[in-house]
């Protein structure tokens, strides 16, 4: 695992990045994170997503994103979108629904895992720091197999 100063750095130096960023790039970064649990992802979290190629690159930005918040384990908005006024909204259309918060294995570590209601979906989430964290959309659908190897959507959140 890394440090919390050295994960911010590094979480700042991708997020801010121009220019595309490889999987394997985002990859390692994971690798070195702490996973999240259901109790520490309550709570309202602005989002933004890394531009990796993915299919799906774009998408977040068209539905005029702003992030997820998360109430309880049964209640989580995985689309909080603004409006044409700046109010934000939980936008059910886009994925069929919302949302819930499960412990679910992936790539070998319990790690909380938003599952969406209407698609076969699940966001995973690991820890940058006490407001930020790192998320890979996994699932059907979600893979980008445009080049033969599924690649994975990647994305973070800060919280409010």
């Amino acid at each position: 695992m890394t440090t919390t100063s050295d994960a911010r750095k590094t979480f700042t130096d991708l997020k801010e990045r121009k220019d595309r960023i490889a999987d394997a790039e985002l990859d390692e970064f994971w690798g070195t994170l702490a996973p999240a649990d259901v109790d520490f992802m309550i709570g309202e979290w602005k989002g933004g997503e890394f531009d990796t190629g993915h299919k799906s690159n774009g998408f977040m930005t068209r539905l005029n994103w702003f992030g997820k918040t998360f109430h309880s384990a049964t209640d989580a908005k995985p689309l909080v979108c603004l409006d044409a006024d700046g109010n934000t909204f939980s936008n059910t259309e886009a994925m069929n629904g919302e949302a819930s918060l499960w412990m679910e294995e992936f790539r070998g570590e319990m790690v909380a895992s938003m599952v969406y209601d209407g698609r076969p979906v699940h966001d995973h989430f690991k820890v940058v720091d006490a407001g930020a964290v790192l998320g890979i959309m996994n699932g059907k659908g979600a893979l980008d197999t445009t080049s033969g190897t599924p690649r994975h959507l990647y994305f973070y959140l800060e919280r409010v």
